[in-house]
């Protein structure tokens, strides 16, 4: 997470970097593939897992 997003970034406020970490969580959970997770996200996973 710390090299994906914020090596070298900086942000202008407090509010700025947790609206963007809000933002990465959701992305990471939702959106990211994972090659481990048959190429789908964390959360399509687990929703498919539960399914079977």
């Amino acid at each position: 997470l710390k090299v994906e997003m914020f090596y070298g970034e900086r942000f202008e406020s407090v509010n700025t970097f947790i609206d963007e970490l809000k933002n990465y969580i959701d992305y990471y959970n939702n959106e990211r593939i994972s090659i481990k997770l048959k190429g789908m996200s964390p959360v399509h996973y687990r929703t498919h897992s539960l399914a079977i």
